[in-house]
């Protein structure tokens, strides 16, 4: 399976199981149109653009397209990539009708198609050897650092949001995504690897 450097924003998790499947890489959703209500995923997606830059994979209907455009406004042009999928008739198997377009979206095309787009858009293709697979950072981590379940869980999460330049309000789940997704367990925890 072939690492990819940048990380890849799908709209949901069905897409994301599915590009899973063809490909190793960090995959962050925008739940649909949620992202535009989504302050902290936004600001979340404009962190990983600048360390990693991002590669746009949208669905090809019309609403992936008002996702996709939205995102090209937010994020810096040099940041992004962009892979489109072609546009297939069908329904994925799951649902029972096929889209108000009738187009097949990124969960109903095969790996290979995806990794054909994922090339075409020139995503940045890593040895597999020079990454071996990383621990995730836990809530039990969270726990142990007194970031949650202790009386000042909240103040401590507000001093490591500000510390990190991540957005103040922020939950402890999103704020656990955010940190396996910038940060490996060793530069979090401060240990040897």
């Amino acid at each position: 399976m072939k690492r990819i450097r940048e990380v890849i924003v799908v709209e949901g998790r069905y897409d994301k199981n599915t590009l899973k499947q063809a490909v190793d890489a960090t995959v962050v959703e925008t739940r649909g149109f949620g992202i535009f209500n989504d302050r902290e995923r936004l600001a979340l997606l404009r962190r990983l653009a600048a360390e990693r830059g991002l590669i746009l994979l949208t669905d090809s209907d019309g609403a992936g397209f008002v996702i996709r455009n939205f995102l090209k406004g937010a994020i810096p042009r040099e940041q992004l990539k962009q892979a489109y999928i072609p546009d297939v008739p069908g329904k994925e198997r799951r649902k029972a009708a096929p889209g108000r377009e009738g187009k097949l979206g990124v969960e109903g095309m095969s790996p290979a198609v995806l990794l054909e787009a994922l090339e075409r858009a020139g995503a940045t293709f890593e040895e597999e050897a020079a990454h071996p697979e990383r621990r995730p950072i836990t809530k039990a981590d969270f726990y142990a650092l007194g970031l949650t379940g202790a009386p000042d869980s909240a103040a401590r999460r507000a001093a490591l949001l500000k510390k990190l330049a991540l957005p103040e309000h922020m939950t402890a789940n999103a704020l656990l995504e955010a940190v396996n997704l910038l940060y490996t367990r060793e530069e979090f925890l401060g240990e040897d690897p």
